[in-house]
């Protein structure tokens, strides 16, 4: 039986919003597995997440937001049944490819796609974060490429001590599976 999440506290919310927005890396829990996250603007702070994962920026990132109004930018120039294909899967753990048609996302983000990968979480702490700093946040799995992703806070600690400019405490969500990943122009499951 998974235990309620206890929430945030306004200091960690508090420390956290103030790494990212001053360029920094944190870690935090997500639906399935622990995140790094950062400002997905900042090109230095995507270079080191980029960089602590060892993962090619050809390959590009996901975003989560805590809200559809944060990600409304992406939407829009979107056809509607699009756009309502994408928001029937939201809030929750579900990640769609949405065409950024206007190039809104920087490409060490977006990587070698004409598309970007979005989830609006209803993770309690993911959530926070992404009100707390006013944007989607850059989300990937946080581990080195080709290690497990970790699943608890002294796991991130094994991967990154002391790499890292913030550590968001919280409890994974109930998911034990990586979120599914939906092409919203096809219509097709990826993952």
């Amino acid at each position: 039986m998974k235990l309620p999440q206890q929430p945030l506290s306004d200091w960690h919310l508090h420390c956290a919003r103030r790494t990212v927005l001053g360029g920094g890396v944190i870690a935090y829990p997500t639906e399935a597995v622990w995140g790094l996250g950062c400002d997905p603007w900042d090109q230095d702070a995507v270079e080191r997440v980029l960089s602590l994962k060892q993962r090619p920026m050809e390959k590009g990132l996901i975003l989560v937001a805590a809200s559809v109004d944060q990600i409304r930018f992406l939407l829009d120039p979107l056809p509607k049944e699009q756009q309502r294909q994408a928001k029937s899967h939201w809030p929750g753990p579900v990640t769609c490819l949405l065409p950024d048609i206007r190039k809104q996302i920087p490409q060490q983000v977006r990587g070698h796609h004409s598309s970007i990968a979005v989830r609006v979480s209803d993770h309690p702490v993911v959530r926070a974060l992404c009100e707390a700093v006013g944007f989607p946040l850059v989300s990937t799995s946080c581990n080195p490429a080709g290690r497990q992703p970790a699943r608890s806070s002294w796991q991130v600690r094994r991967y990154f001590e002391g790499q890292l400019d913030w550590l968001v405490p919280g409890d994974l969500g109930g998911n034990r599976q990586p979120s599914r990943i939906i092409d919203i122009v096809s219509g097709k499951q990826l993952r």
